[in-house]
């Protein structure tokens, strides 16, 4: 640890590529198994680290992305433009029209975009557009909702049961030269069950096949799905295989009499990268305060869980020294910004750690590398781990990368 301490920095993430790779190869063959016309979207905004991101592209992912940041990332890393997913509810013009150009797959999910899509296939009546819809329609189940955070309804995409959908179809069609070729059904479910997922399926499917279906080339079900829990989460998730089973019995079902299937699309983001990629972080002090033991460590909430939910997340500490006959303490670990919530784990039991210790925390790949505020400190460094190699893919900030003179006054 002191070697990798003194080249990478007193708190670092590490990233196991063969994790990354063996995530990808399960998904790939839970569903592609049952249904061969298949293909994984990988959800940059998750972790959008442009090594991760090239290594699930040579795999065979797509680039799923929602902004043109991310779209001009798939660009920079060599991604052929014909497999990036272009999703999210804010596209320009210039988005929108450069998107097409590059024959990239377009979801748009509003009746502006659809206002850009009509000026572009005006503008070139001799060119033939390719686009998909993301839709909302009523995922509850017998009256229950499992929106996200309690919510009854999604926001996102064109409401069905109101008429807009087919309102923005007739729109397209009027058209010659667009032809609508696929929908889009992302929906962020607080307990991401494998049953709501074949509700998701068979919907899209049925829309699909009432709107759409003389240029149908695939549903595209979006993403949220589990990936594999640590035990310590104490949550029952879908396997891989769990969700496959009937997402693809649907399209099976719904699709068996086609000579062309159309493509299914699945986005995975947490799925894919959560347990890929752990935070390590130097202890530098420990203190009691009225009989309360905080260790400090060289690190911060932001670093391994963004959202700063209380769920402790699984970890261990790396001793300096052998611990034997100790006595078992309960304490927190604290990170280092000035703000008293700035807690990385609470209320562990055991040998308390000590100064110059490390603490490594797992499961941290999901959104802690893109929803990490410039606060306080620079970035750490990430450090991937490919069959025993080390390779720094990003290297920790410096004060003129942190206050970059292009865009601060000094």
């Amino acid at each position: 640890m002191c070697e990798l301490e003194r080249d990478f920095g007193s708190s670092f993430f590490l990233l196991d590529v063969n994790k990354l790779r063996e995530n990808y190869k399960k998904i790939e063959h839970a569903f592609k198994s049952r249904y061969e016309n298949f293909i994984i979207g990988y959800s940059y905004k998750t972790n959008y680290l442009p090594y991760l991101c090239k290594e699930l592209s040579k795999l065979g992912a797509y680039a799923e992305v929602v902004s043109r940041l991310e779209y001009d990332l798939a660009i920079k890393i060599g991604e052929d433009p014909r497999r990036i997913i272009f999703n999210g509810p804010i596209k320009s013009r210039e988005d929108i029209q450069y998107a097409l150009n590059n024959e990239s797959i377009v979801n748009i999910e509003s009746f502006y975009e659809a206002d850009f899509v009509k000026e572009y296939a005006l503008e070139h009546p001799k060119k033939q557009i390719k686009i998909g819809i993301r839709v909302n329609f009523d995922i509850s189940d017998n009256g229950i909702s499992p929106h996200q955070a309690g919510y009854d309804i999604g926001r996102f995409g064109i409401c069905v049961e109101n008429g807009d959908f087919q309102n923005l179809v007739m729109q397209l069609k009027e058209l010659k030269n667009i032809k609508i070729t696929g929908l889009h059904g992302h929906f962020s479910t607080s307990e991401r069950k494998a049953e709501t997922y074949r509700i998701i399926t068979e919907k899209l499917c049925r829309i699909a096949k009432e709107s759409i279906l003389d240029g149908l080339e695939y549903i595209d079900i979006g993403g949220g799905i589990y990936g594999e829990l640590p035990k310590s989460f104490q949550t029952v998730a879908p396997t891989f295989d769990e969700y496959a089973q009937p997402i693809c019995e649907v399209m099976n079902k719904e699709f068996n009499d086609f000579k062309n299937k159309p493509t299914l699309i699945l986005e995975p983001g947490l799925a894919m990268v959560a347990n890929v990629l752990i935070f390590i972080a130097k202890v530098i002090d420990i203190k009691n305060i009225r009989g309360n033991h905080f260790v400090l460590v060289d690190g911060s909430v932001h670093n391994i869980k963004p959202t700063m939910h209380k769920r402790n997340l699984p970890m261990h500490v790396i001793r300096q020294n052998e611990v034997s006959g100790y006595t078992k303490e309960i304490f927190d670990v604290v990170g280092y910004t000035c703000m008293e919530k700035d807690y990385l784990a609470h209320d562990i039991a055991g040998a308390l750690p000590q100064q110059d210790d490390y603490i490594v925390f797992e499961n941290v790949g999901a959104y802690t590398i893109v929803f990490n505020p410039p606060f306080i400190k620079v970035r750490p460094s990430i450090v991937a781990v490919d069959d025993g190699e080390l390779v720094e893919v990003r290297r920790k900030e410096t004060f003129r990368q942190f206050f970059n003179e292009e865009l601060y006054y000094f």
